[in-house]
Order: C-alpha cells, then sequence, then structure tokens
C-alpha cells in the first residue's frame, strides 16, 4: 500500500505517452429486453469511445443501464442494434480470446477452493500450464497484498480482502481490459478508501483499461480519467466528462477545488436529466 507521501508524489507524476488505441468502440447501440408485459428499453443509441490505458467510470441512477452496458461489452448480453468492437473485434470474439477480465459485485469465489485454486480457476479452464499458473497467482496475489493468505478460504478473509482475491484472480489471464461491476458497493466506507487507492495503483502497475461501474460520484471522480453521466432508462449517455484531475490521486485530493468542481458538473447533469424527466 503506498503512504499518502507516497501517493501525493505520484499524482504529479503524467504518462509521458498517452494511449491512442480504441479498447471500446459502441455505435449507435441499443437493447430491449421482451417482457410478458412489453418491451423494456434498456439502452438506447449508445455512442462511446473508450481509449487504452484510460479508467472510465460509468455512474446514473439505478436502473439506467450501467450494469446492462458492461455486460453487452462482456458478451454476456446481446444488443438489439447497433455495433460494438474491444480492441479492434467484436464482443464475442473478445470473451472466447480472454481480452477482458471481469470483476461482479460479490467477489463470486467458490468456498470450497482457497484463494490460490480460486485464481487458478480461469487458467485452469485455458488449460494453461502449472508452472504458468503458479507465476501468474504469486504475481497478482502479491500484488493485491495477499500474498500471505493464498491458502486460506474466501470465508477466512474480510470483504475487501475477497474483492482483492477476485481482482487478482481477473488479472491472472493477463487481460487487456478489466470490467468492474460495483465491486466495492457492499464495503464499509473506510474499506471502500482504501480499496479505491489499492485499485488505482493495481491500475497503474498494470496500465489496463478498466471500465467500472460505481453509484457514487465521489468514487467516480476519484478513480476516472472519465466519467460516463447516464440517464434513466431507457439509458442514454447524458455526457462523458474528460477529468482535470491527474490520473493517480490520494484522498487528500476530495479536498481540491477542482475536485468539488467535478463532483458539481456531474451532479448537475443528472439533476438536470431528472428534471426533464
Amino acid at each position: 500500500m503506498l503512504t499518502d507521501q507516497e501517493s501525493t508524489d505520484l499524482a504529479d507524476v503524467e504518462p509521458a505517452v498517452k494511449a491512442k488505441r480504441d479498447m471500446i468502440s459502441v455505435e449507435d447501440l441499443s437493447l430491449v429486453f421482451p417482457t410478458n408485459d412489453g418491451d423494456v428499453h434498456a439502452l438506447s443509441d449508445i455512442n462511446l469511445r473508450i481509449k487504452s490505458g484510460d479508467f472510465v467510470s460509468f455512474i446514473g441512477p439505478s436502473g439506467c443501464g450501467k450494469t446492462t452496458l458492461l455486460r453487452v461489452i462482456a458478451d454476456l448480453e446481446q444488443p438489439t442494434s447497433g455495433t460494438l468492437k474491444v480492441n479492434g473485434t467484436d464482443a464475442q470474439d473478445a470473451r472466447l480470446n480472454r481480452l477482458y477480465g471481469y470483476v461482479f459485485q460479490a467477489p463470486a469465489l467458490f468456498p470450497w477452493r482457497n484463494i490460490r485454486d480460486n485464481c487458478a480457476l480461469p487458467m485452469e479452464v485455458s488449460r494453461q500450464t502449472n508452472d504458468h499458473q503458479n507465476k501468474q497467482i504469486d504475481k497478482y496475489l502479491k500484488m493485491v497484498g495477499l500474498q500471505d493468505f493464498h491458502n486460506k478460504y474466501p470465508w477466512q478473509l474480510s470483504g475487501g480482502m475477497q474483492q482483492r482475491a477476485s481482482i487478482a484472480r481477473a488479472l491472472c489471464l493477463n487481460p487487456d481490459l478489466l470490467l468492474m461491476d460495483e465491486p466495492f458497493g457492499a464495503l464499509d466506507e473506510i474499506t471502500r478508501d482504501h480499496m479505491n487507492i489499492e485499485l488505482l495503483r493495481i491500475w497503474s502497475e498494470t496500465k489496463k483499461t478498466v471500465v467500472f461501474v460505481t453509484h457514487s460520484i465521489d468514487e467516480a471522480v476519484l478513480l476516472s480519467t472519465h466519467i460516463v453521466v447516464m440517464s434513466p432508462r431507457p439509458g442514454r449517455i447524458l455526457k462523458v466528462i474528460e477529468s482535470p484531475l491527474p490520473r493517480l490521486k490520494n484522498l487528500a485530493l476530495r479536498d481540491d477545488p477542482k475536485f468539488h468542481a467535478l463532483v458539481s458538473e456531474i451532479r448537475s447533469a443528472l439533476a438536470d436529466q431528472h428534471a426533464i424527466d
């Protein structure tokens, strides 16, 4: 874990080279769920570009389609219309080629497997060698600070530690893209703050592209290079805000006027849409 001073020092350092490549490209995408009570329009006319190496948060009211859009990117839901590319390929090929790791709201760890064996599971499925599995597990458990807990079972760990294990598992396949669906939503505020800073450190070390769903405006501002503000259902993109803040941040940055201005901009965009509705 970084000290406050280390985080402050890192916050002043910008990457020398900005990412250029589109990691995710969405054009005119809509999704309608047919039900017995009539169609549910979940997403409407989504257009979005996410560059490699960015940290992008989806934020909006409950039921606005944040998780649905994340699941479409992951090929877990199929759009009704429009196109979506992940690293230049379609979502199905991206899933089959394991171009992304997915971190769910709950850690989704198997209780009968210890942490090491839980991390090994996706590599077992892809039939990677035991030697490669061990190297990856050692690398990422150390990165998330769980190297001394590899033989523990999920029920022996706190909620925050379980989520760290789930992040390590998602990283073990070394994906280009990390999809995260409110991974810290169930944690207490102190643990959530700690996990936010840890995630920023992991993102900095791995150089992954991260797409993150959250209900917390402060969390979105603290973590993100870009914030995608979504409307109530049917989910539309109201605004994509590029953060003026450093890519690497610490909790003290919450007192910065630029932080407060960005929070206010997001609140205003959400409030304006509710007023229209």
